[in-house]
């Protein structure tokens, strides 16, 4: 019976970006996760943890999206409940990766939860708006308020207690610092553009795309690129600044 669920083999169409993304997100993720974890014993000891956090985000990530491919390839359906079950698991942890890089300067557990705190209520809102309310008007609301936790990330991050940690922690410390703002701030704003297209009032109550199938699909591609460029892209920063700090 095992052998028989790895061996079978679901279809996907030419035209199917959807599971197109799902399946090289898994891939993508997984491979990313089995290199942290390998590289774990030639890690310096003071930045193991860090990348061991790396390659978690990524190795849940590529569990989440093996089985979000085949849940959409069976219904037809975004997988959304899974997905933002995925996020709150991965998210926090991403965030935590900012307490790490600047614990041994003086980051705080007060830092941390803060941390942690927004980026749950970021997602939790953002998944009221999309999953209770995505075909309403209101569900701009919700994305609005979870736009105020972003912006609270943001601002720790580049202006707030983690940029003053990170600019006390030495070169290594503060360009990494700067490169995962940058992903928080750019990267991250793929999020908010796919909550837009997949949401009925998503930009201030205005639809941008009327036909319900295809802003989903158009939602779960942009979600899945953004996922794999973020995740991954967090977990490479982490392991350059664990190679140039031992260096």
């Amino acid at each position: 019976m095992l052998q028989n669920f790895f061996l079978e083999i679901t279809p996907i169409s030419n035209d199917n970006y959807v599971a197109f993304t799902f399946f090289v997100g898994t891939m993508a993720m997984m491979a990313a996760s089995v290199f942290f974890f390998f590289e774990l014993n030639n890690t310096d000891k003071k930045w193991r943890t860090s990348v061991l956090v790396s390659g978690l985000i990524t190795f849940i990530a590529a569990v989440h999206y093996y089985y979000m491919r085949g849940y959409n390839l069976e219904t037809g359906q975004s997988p959304t409940f899974f997905r933002y079950v995925d996020w709150l698991l991965t998210v926090p942890l991403m965030c935590v990766e900012f307490y790490l890089i600047t614990k041994k300067v003086g980051s705080t557990q007060s830092l941390l939860w803060k941390l942690i705190a927004a980026s749950v209520g970021m997602l939790v809102t953002g998944y009221i708006g999309e999953a209770v309310y995505p075909t309403e008007t209101v569900s701009w609301v919700w994305g609005a308020i979870s736009g105020l936790f972003y912006f609270y990330i943001v601002y720790l991050v580049w202006f707030g207690e983690v940029a003053k940690l990170a600019g006390n922690a030495g070169p290594d410390v503060t360009a990494a610092n700067k490169t995962l703002a940058w992903f928080v701030l750019v990267g991250w704003a793929i999020y908010p553009l796919g909550y837009i297209l997949g949401t009925k009032g998503g930009l201030f109550g205005m639809q941008l795309v009327a036909d319900h199938a295809a802003a989903s699909a158009a939602m779960d591609v942009v979600y899945n690129i953004g996922d794999a460029v973020n995740k991954i892209g967090f977990g490479l920063v982490i392991y350059s600044l664990s190679r140039k700090a031992t260096a």
